[in-house]
């Protein structure tokens, strides 16, 4: 008896999104009795988590092909073919070609090549599948862009995604006028690098300019959000958009990093500390009531105690409320895996104060909540988000999918409670 294939997804959402594509593709090719794990390769620790996944699967799923892909596969295909459990290695490219999928269908004839990974560098146009959406009626992610054309010292992710690469915005707009008619009320733009977006498409269109034409041609969508965003490439058009448009979420989340001026040019980052800062004041001031989420590294080789200070105090400075905290691990084949190192004890305590931070100016925002009425959409049957990303617990079953009225009465374990 065959079984429908087991997917696995680790790392991050625009991962999420090309799982969901690969599901189509592996079903139209009669895949079966697979295992597909998509990797994440943002630090070593990834990739040994990937490793830990596949071995895990392999137990639970006696049998089954072990297809592995993922930018863990894509930069380091050898590491996963060496290992006995896996049949086959996918590049990022490969797992988005119905020719890949069809090679592991049950009628195939011919020769299976067990990895199947080409220079990613080469890929000049990014996968606009259309998909359904993920399992749930809450809320659906797009891929608009992948790939990146920076290279910061610490990151691997350009040599798992190649150059920087646009869906067209006609294409990006079809899709989610598709998953509005199922009955999505939320879609999440999604990329590698999304304020690249449009940069290799005709007339240079920008960020902002896709936001307008998608609220502006699906009039039924409810709510829009972006993914992280590099807030020194935030344009014009983008601003305008959260500043009169509802139906943008007022909650952004910013690849941020580090805020001192030297870590920051250490990293390779495009901006200094005092950028972030104006423009969390300019973006609040357009939306008052908005929230910033950040990605932040803790411990970047070199850094001294009063440059992640600098950090520490961005949460306050920048009004942050939602951090993503990332002690800090070497990636080998980044500059930055060369560099001086912090020892490994002091990168654990800085990055525990800074999720210390966090959790307060979190707390601080939930707290202001109280007594409030927020339309939440509801994720489950009892949990659901605000407009700016905090969860909402109910005591009663609500629909899933629905967008409903609530008033806040009290917070409880990081959740307002309605």
């Amino acid at each position: 008896m065959t079984k429908a294939p087991v997917f696995a997804t680790l790392g991050c959402r625009l991962n999420a999104w090309e799982t969901e594509a690969m599901k189509t593709l592996a079903a139209q090719a009669g895949v079966s009795d697979a295992v597909v794990v998509n990797t994440c390769a943002v630090t070593q620790e990834a990739v040994r988590k990937a490793k830990q996944e596949i071995r895990r699967l392999a137990r639970e799923n006696p049998g089954a092909r072990m297809v592995v892909t993922g930018c863990a596969a894509q930069v380091e295909p050898e590491t996963f073919a060496a290992m006995p459990e896996v049949s086959l290695v996918l590049g990022n490219a490969e797992k988005m070609d119905p020719g890949a999928w069809a090679r592991l269908a049950p009628d195939f004839v011919g020769e299976t090549e067990r990895v199947l990974v080409d220079d990613i560098m080469s890929v000049h146009e990014t996968a606009s599948h259309l998909i359904d959406g993920f399992g749930t009626r809450a809320r659906a992610y797009v891929q608009v862009q992948n790939g990146c054309d920076h290279r910061c010292t610490f990151c691997i992710i350009p040599f798992g995604r190649g150059n920087s690469r646009s869906v067209p915005a006609g294409v990006v707009v079809d899709q989610i006028a598709r998953l509005v008619d199922k009955g999505f009320l939320e879609v999440v733009l999604t990329g590698v690098d999304l304020t690249s977006w449009g940069a290799d498409l005709p007339g240079t269109p920008r960020l902002g300019d896709l936001v307008l034409q998608v609220l502006r041609h699906v009039p039924g969508l409810s709510r829009l959000r972006i993914s992280s965003i590099d807030s020194i490439e935030a344009d014009p058009r983008l601003m305008e958009a959260l500043a009169t448009e509802s139906r943008l979420m007022p909650h952004l989340h910013l690849s941020l990093q580090a805020g001192h001026d030297l870590t920051l040019k250490r990293m390779k980052r495009r901006h200094l500390r005092d950028d972030a800062i104006r423009f969390c004041e300019e973006a609040r001031a357009l939306r008052p009531g908005l929230t910033f989420g950040a990605d932040l590294i803790a411990g970047f080789p070199t850094e001294t105690e009063e440059m992640f200070d600098g950090t520490l105090r961005l949460v306050q400075d920048c009004g942050l409320t939602w951090l993503h905290v990332f002690p800090f691990s070497p990636r080998k084949g980044t500059p930055a895996a060369k560099m001086p190192a912090v020892p490994g004890p002091v990168i654990r305590e800085r990055a525990a104060r800074l999720r210390m931070a966090g959790e307060e100016a979190a707390r601080r925002h939930l707290d202001a909540q109280v007594g409030r009425r927020h339309p939440v959409l509801m994720e489950s049957a009892t949990l659901g988000r605000t407009e700016q990303f905090a969860e909402v617990v109910f005591g009663e079953d609500r629909p899933v999918g629905a967008i409903v009225d609530a008033t806040i009465r009290g917070v409880a374990a990081g959740r307002l409670a309605a």
